[in-house]
């Protein structure tokens, strides 16, 4: 899925920035610059994709 942020202004001048596409705190990190410059503040909802993992390839060696 692509990554995007959507930022919507309503008419009384409300803000809501949407992470769409984002796992985990990605979206906070994503977002966090828009929010201080916009001056966003107040309470955020969290999707189901912030308590999703992102994935992670891991690899074991085993021996010598």
């Amino acid at each position: 899925m692509k990554r995007t942020i959507e930022v919507t202004v309503s008419p009384m001048g409300d803000i809501l920035i949407d992470a769409v596409g984002f796992q985990g705190a990605d979206c906070e990190k994503a977002t966090r610059f828009l929010e201080e410059a916009l001056g966003v503040a107040g309470p955020k909802q969290k999707k189901p994709e912030y308590h999703q993992r992102g994935r992670t390839a891991q690899t074991q060696r085993l021996g010598a």
